[in-house]
């Protein structure tokens, strides 16, 4: 089954860009575009996409209100990532906050910007090393979360600090379904939102 893609940028031309690098990718189809953070909500709800390629700075409504109104939509979860420029640390977590499931760079090359496409559309999170540096930095100066771990067992514990260290399932020995149910309990969407507030109660 096609992963349905929705691509959302306020130039016509980076649009087109991405429309073309995808086309070739058999297993993604693009199913729509917007040009501003409005669009992208209306049409999102229209189209129910299975992942968001989403532009940050927009008229009309910026991509982190855009992503916090369409991850509340009614349905299937869809997930967003973040297409990003380097000046990330502005934004980086309120985006995260608003329910980002990845974040990368504009430039990616098209081949690996599929890959994380398909992860997404899988459930998985995808941060690449240079976000989540400045995700550990804004972090760092965030309020603590400590009391969002009270409660937790060790093993719990043990668990959400490798996954703020960057661990896979298989590195941290996780059980199937164990890191989904400590997601759940800890009241997060994703991975990424999991090292958010592993990082702002200093686990890491």
């Amino acid at each position: 089954m096609s992963v349905r893609v929705l691509i959302v940028d306020d130039f016509a031309l980076v649009r087109e860009g991405l429309r073309m690098a995808f086309e070739f990718e058999d297993d993604l189809e693009i199913v729509g575009e917007a040009g501003d953070g409005a669009e992208a909500v209306a049409e999102a709800e229209r189209l129910h996409p299975d992942v968001v390629l989403m532009d940050v700075r927009m008229p009309q409504l910026d991509g982190i209100e855009a992503t916090r109104r369409i991850v509340a939509l009614d349905g299937p979860p869809i997930r967003v990532l973040l297409l990003s420029t380097f000046d990330l640390e502005e934004y980086l977590v309120p985006a995260v906050r608003a329910g980002v499931s990845g974040v990368t760079l504009k430039d990616t090359p098209a081949d690996e910007l599929a890959v994380g496409i398909r992860a997404l559309a899988h459930g998985d999170a995808l941060v690449d090393p240079e976000t989540t540096v400045y995700l550990v930095a804004a972090a760092a100066r965030a309020r603590p979360a400590a009391e969002a771990i009270d409660g937790l067992s060790r093993r719990e514990y043990d668990v959400l600090r490798e996954l703020a260290r960057g661990e896979s399932d298989a590195e941290i020995g996780a059980a199937d379904g164990e890191v989904a149910a400590l997601l759940e309990r800890l009241g997060v969407r994703d991975r990424v939102q999991a090292v958010l507030l592993a990082h702002e109660a200093r686990l890491a």
